[in-house]
């Protein structure tokens, strides 16, 4: 096995050695950009900071520059083609233009099944329909000993012949816990029904094949996988064509123009494409001679996810035996594989946001409340302070997880 370059990986975020001391462990909320983002953010608002569609030169570089972030972001996800890629300001905006779109059609087929697990975004908008006739259906979280995870099984009694359309995550962003996705699009293709998933916080942990998944949307902000504030869409050509979606009269009536109402952001595109650059150079770092750039990404979020379980076992191991804390989400070391590195936790006693400004006071970032899943936190019984969230990434190492368990000890010393 090829030992993880954390190392290596680190020297290439100018963010983290400016930090100094300083552990980001929020990045669930957001994560750090490499120099070569950085770059080519900076090098696209000097070199052609004007508007796409002129004759000029500056103007075709940004269309070219388009045309290969769309081809990037489809290596990424294994789309069919770039045409099935649109770019937008976050997953939230992506995820109300699709609402509402989906809203209009649904006919014969009122049901939305969605899932309290979810950040609320993927809740609310949804939600919003039953005001043009929807009828939701929710598929419960089981709280349990491995704190609330979404089962596939307990689909069955609620995707009928009336849904339109099941909506989850692919990872909780609360507690880490994964989602059997392609066991989701199975079951909801078997009647009929369109799969809708949020890749927001799974994005930045593991691979994403829309094709193997068989979904038929999916939406992600790049700014939680390695680039700057933007947010992008995959939707399957024939679901997304056949949506009546806001658009000038001029604009064409097909992916990717559809969901792309106005102008966005070129230079966190331009940075968009230069973070699946990274995440490339990464793969065939690790595994050279893979001959294409869906392979070498693929390998790249493979190698992560595998030095991401070690990051979630140490996180497991820094809490275990803390005196009232309580971990909420996928705790049993052999299954490692169905979370990321996202620590949930409660102490006894104490306020979450005590805890987290505790952290704070030692260098530590972490993040407290209901983590925009209130529905889920309210499930737990840690309404309404909600819960302490510790999200790791890639570049995180064991040295900061020790610094962080030394830290909470520490504040829950001082603070009981």
């Amino acid at each position: 096995m090829v030992e993880f370059p954390v190392d290596d990986m680190r020297r290439q975020f100018q963010a983290l050695e400016r930090a100094g001391p300083f552990v980001f462990f929020d990045n669930a909320a957001g994560a750090q950009i490499p120099d070569t983002v950085v770059e080519a953010v900076t090098d696209h608002l000097l070199a052609r900071n004007v508007q796409r569609g002129g004759p000029y030169r500056h103007s075709r570089e940004v269309d070219a520059m388009i045309v290969r972030a769309r081809e990037s972001v489809a290596a990424l996800v294994n789309a069919r083609g770039a045409d099935e890629i649109a770019f937008g300001l976050n997953a939230t905006s992506f995820i109300r233009a699709i609402s509402l779109a989906v809203g209009q059609t649904l006919g014969s087929r009122p049901e939305l099944v969605l899932s309290d697990l979810d950040h609320e975004a993927n809740i609310a908008t949804w939600l919003a329909l039953e005001r043009a006739g929807a009828r939701i259906v929710w598929w419960r979280a089981r709280v349990g000993d491995d704190g609330a995870r979404l089962h596939t099984a307990d689909l069955g009694a609620l995707v009928t012949e009336r849904t339109r359309l099941v909506a989850c995550t692919m990872a909780s962003n609360a507690t880490g816990s994964l989602v059997e996705v392609a066991d989701v699009a199975r079951r909801a293709h078997a009647v009929g029904a369109e799969v809708f998933l949020d890749a927001v916080h799974y994005a930045p942990h593991g691979p994403i094949d829309v094709q193997a998944l068989d979904c038929d949307y999916l939406v992600c902000s790049g700014y939680k996988v390695f680039a700057p504030h933007m947010g992008f869409a995959w939707c399957r050509r024939e679901a997304i064509n056949r949506l009546p979606t806001f658009r000038e009269d001029f604009i064409p009536d097909v992916t990717p123009d559809k969901l792309e109402a106005g102008t966005y952001a070129y230079e966190n595109v331009a940075g968009m494409e230069a973070a699946v650059g990274y995440l490339e150079h990464l793969g065939r770092r690790c595994h050279p001679g893979r001959a294409t750039r869906a392979e070498a990404l693929r390998v790249a979020m493979t190698t992560i996810a595998a030095y991401e379980r070690r990051l979630s076992k140490g996180l497991l191991d820094a809490v275990a035996g803390m005196p009232g804390v309580t971990v909420h989400g996928v705790t049993a070391p052999e299954r490692l594989c169905d979370r990321v590195p996202t620590l949930c936790f409660s102490v006894a006693g104490l306020d979450s946001a005590a805890v987290a400004a505790g952290l704070a006071r030692c260098d530590v970032g972490v993040r407290s409340g209901h983590m925009y899943s209130p529905r889920l936190m309210a499930r737990l019984g840690l309404m309404p302070a909600g819960a302490v969230r510790a999200s790791l990434v890639h570049y995180n190492t064991a040295a900061e997880i020790a610094r962080f368990g030394a830290a909470l000890g520490e504040v829950l010393d001082d603070l009981g």
